[in-house]
């Protein structure tokens, strides 16, 4: 019975000091959506998306399902102040940073929305947007979340696209603006602008595959369950809206 009860506590504690060990990659993959252990010092890819009340849902959380499947990424809400800010739908997020506190951003995003409609009045948002875009090695914009970033005059003389409902009114916010009336997304320098709403995953996933490689891109695409239209030029909306 002592001999049992010797074994026994000989695999009690075995078993606990096993469980201590950090296990390996193979053993215990992260799940989706968690990130990698990293060293202290390695600070990975910062991508920070703008939001305002009245911001697209599909706008913010489409580019940032593809983007969040890259484990070096860290993502964070950024907004003009702090506490809840509500989308076009209702569903609201919280903003991580206010502008004034923005970290350093590797990528920003700019979503659309009905309230780009009010934001493009407002020098703050207009001001904050283009600090942090000049910051920023990369900058992309979403459906109509192209007027808030042209008012900033950091487009003129590019060339981008947005939502080809609200072509016209988009184009009157940078009118030095090349506007391109045939486009799922736009890549010109440092700056991707895409069409409406759901047009935004596939021109993230074109950033991703600039980045990344577009092997990943496509891994990350199939991990999503999403079609990736990988080709930029083909926007059958363009017809539907009479801009062609």
């Amino acid at each position: 019975m002592k001999v049992l009860k010797s074994r026994r506590s000989v695999m009690v504690k075995l078993g606990a000091a096993l469980a201590a060990l950090p296990m390996g990659r193979s053993l215990a993959a992260p799940a989706r959506g968690e990130a990698r252990a990293r060293p202290a010092n390695a600070r990975g890819m910062m991508v920070g998306m703008v939001v305002f009340d009245d911001f697209q849902l599909l706008d913010t959380f489409g580019p940032l399902e593809m983007f969040g499947w890259l484990d070096e990424v860290r993502i964070v809400m950024i907004a003009e102040r702090t506490g809840p800010i509500a989308s076009s739908a209702g569903p609201a997020v919280n903003a991580d940073h206010t502008f004034a506190d923005a970290p350093k951003l590797d990528i920003l995003l700019i979503p659309g929305g009905g309230g780009t409609r009010r934001e493009v009045d407002n020098p703050r948002m207009i001001e904050a947007i283009k600090a942090l875009s000049a910051a920023a090695p990369h900058v992309a914009s979403i459906c109509t979340g192209a007027a808030l970033l042209a008012r900033t005059g950091l487009l003129d003389g590019l060339k981008a696209t947005t939502n080809k409902r609200a072509f016209k009114w988009v184009g009157t916010q940078g009118p030095k603006v090349d506007w391109v009336r045939q486009a799922r997304w736009v890549e010109d320098g440092k700056y991707f602008t895409s069409s409406g709403i759901s047009a935004g995953m596939d021109m993230s996933l074109a950033l991703i595959a600039k980045l990344s490689g577009s092997d990943r891109a496509e891994r990350i695409a199939n991990r999503a369950e999403y079609h990736w239209n990988r080709d930029p030029h083909v926007d059958p909306f363009a017809r539907l809206n009479g801009l062609e």
